[in-house]
Formats: structure tokens, C-alpha cells, sequence
């Protein structure tokens, strides 16, 4: 089986719509993909209405957390999306997007940037609102060649000139709220130092004792001696190791299928949630 955990659509900041993430993920010959906006459920219908034979769909969202002053990004699976207090703090993680991307823009226009909000309103399509939309204005631009290179001190990286901070749940309760909803919950890209400042082992430890179920070892932005060390800090603290592309259609150069999750991972992360299971295809559009 090929499994990929964490990919996104045009419901937060990918490029595929749900329904042309489902077709994509099934012509890259996977098994199972998990639909993982950001802070969001909303593809989910789309997505089911469009899950082609053979391939099996774990609905999920990665939610936007900060602990001690360090953002993280938290997985959480097959959850009742609407459990009343997830659906609420998912709610208000959303809705404080717009006025940040709102303080950004000024940011950046007052360091010479002409971006503007319709332009980033254009590349959102009616996704949640996101830096990596600002990111892709930057490149329309011609500040920086690629999303990534948008993701620096010089600009939107955190703590950047441009940066602005938004709400972002303690993720020890988000870990309660999402057991709460049912869910089971894995730490994005523990070390992608690219990002910013990365969550220190003593955060982790503490996640876990909260109920963390597991860490993305395998991430594109993870080299392998940091996938190794991850692996350790998992076996320490008893977590289950999950392998994804991190996949967002052409905002970024990953491709679908690139890390993939062991199948017997696969199956715990099944076994624990309650909230709601995989859905296999039985011939969408």
C-alpha cells in the first residue's frame, strides 16, 4: 500500500481542487491519501463526491498552533468535523487569517511591495487565506522566484519583516480537543528549520504525555539524519512514525506519493480514532 497523510487543496492553500487532488492522487498510484487543509474541513465533500475506485480518503485538517512562542503545525485525522468545541476553535483560527494577511499586505507595501489584497483574494480562490498565497503574490511580482524563497527573515518567515501573528491554538489542547472530537493527532514537520525556530524536545515530550499519537518523520524539508533522530525521539516517547508528501499541487515542487506512511502506522491511526473512519472510492467523477 502506498499512503500519503498530508495534502492540501484550493480549501486552504493548495493548487488541486479536492476533487482534482482525488484524481491526482489516484494517477500517482496511491492507496490512500488524507485530505489536510488548514484549519479547515471544507473540501470534504467534494473530495467524497469525487473519490475514484481503488483509492481510500482520510478526512483531517492540520491545524495552526504556537507553544512557548514557536508556530507548529499539528495533523489531527478522522475527527467528527462537527464536534461543537473543534469545530469553534477551528472556526477562530480561520476567521483571524483575513485581518492578518490584511497586516501583512500593509507590511510589505510599506517596504515597497505593490501587493495588494485583491491579488491575494485572486490566488486564494476562495480558499483559506494563507502565507502561501501571499507567497505566490510575491512571486507574481517578481520579489522572489519561488514560494519558498518567500519564506525567509527578509520576508514572511516567522519573525520576518512582513510577518504578522495570528491566533493559534496551545496545542495541548488542541491534542484534547481533537480526542475530544474523536481524532488522533501527529506533528507536522517537526524540524523544518526552514520555517522558523523549531519545537524543542522538552514541547514534544509534553505533547506526548498529553496524548500526541505521532511525529511526520519522513518530510521533504527533513534530511536523513533528522529523520533518524526523529525516529529515536518517537521510540522514547512511545509515538507512531508517519512518512507524507506535505503535497499543495504547483505552490510547490513536492510531488504526490513522495514520503509515505507504513502501512501498519496506517492501521493504528485507524484503530485509535472514533470520530470517524476512511472512506474507501467506489467510482467518483
Amino acid at each position: 500500500m502506498r499512503i500519503d497523510l498530508h495534502c492540501h487543496s484550493t480549501a486552504s492553500d493548495g493548487t488541486d481542487t479536492p476533487a482534482g487532488l482525488m484524481r491526482a492522487a489516484a494517477g500517482a498510484g496511491l492507496d490512500v491519501v488524507a485530505l489536510t487543509d488548514h484549519d479547515t474541513t471544507r473540501g470534504y465533500a467534494e473530495a467524497l463526491a469525487a473519490l475514484p475506485d481503488g483509492l481510500t480518503l482520510v478526512t483531517g485538517a492540520e491545524l495552526s498552533c504556537r507553544i512557548d512562542g514557536v508556530s507548529l503545525h499539528l495533523l489531527a485525522y478522522l475527527f467528527d468535523p462537527d464536534e461543537p468545541a473543534l469545530l469553534a476553535e477551528r472556526e477562530l483560527v480561520r476567521d483571524d487569517r483575513v485581518p492578518r494577511a490584511h497586516a501583512m499586505i500593509a507590511k510589505l507595501n510599506a517596504l515597497g511591495v505593490p501587493v495588494t489584497r485583491e491579488q491575494v483574494e485572486r490566488i486564494a480562490a476562495g480558499g483559506t487565506v494563507g502565507r502561501p498565497h501571499i507567497a505566490s503574490a510575491l512571486v507574481e511580482l517578481g520579489v522572489v522566484p519561488t514560494v519558498s524563497d518567500a519564506f525567509t527573515p527578509e520576508w514572511l518567515a516567522d519573525g520576518g519583516r512582513a510577518f504578522v501573528d495570528k491566533h493559534e491554538t496551545d496545542p495541548l489542547e488542541a491534542i484534547r480537543l481533537v480526542k475530544g472530537a474523536g481524532g488522533v493527532t501527529v506533528l507536522a514537520h517537526p524540524a523544518a528549520a526552514k520555517r522558523g525556530r523549531t519545537v524543542p524536545p522538552e514541547a514534544i515530550a509534553a505533547m506526548a504525555a498529553a496524548g500526541l499519537d505521532g511525529l511526520e518523520a519522513d518530510h521533504t524539508e527533513h534530511d536523513r539524519a533528522t529523520r533518524t533522530r526523529l525516529r529515536g525521539l518517537a521510540g522514547e516517547l512511545d509515538l507512531l512514525v508517519t512518512g507524507s508528501s506535505d503535497y499543495h499541487g504547483t505552490r510547490k515542487t513536492v510531488a504526490l506519493g513522495e514520503n509515505t506512511t507504513d502501512p501498519e502506522v496506517y492501521g493504528e491511526i485507524i484503530r485509535r480514532a472514533t470520530g470517524a473512519f476512511p472512506v474507501p472510492g467506489t467510482g467518483g467523477a
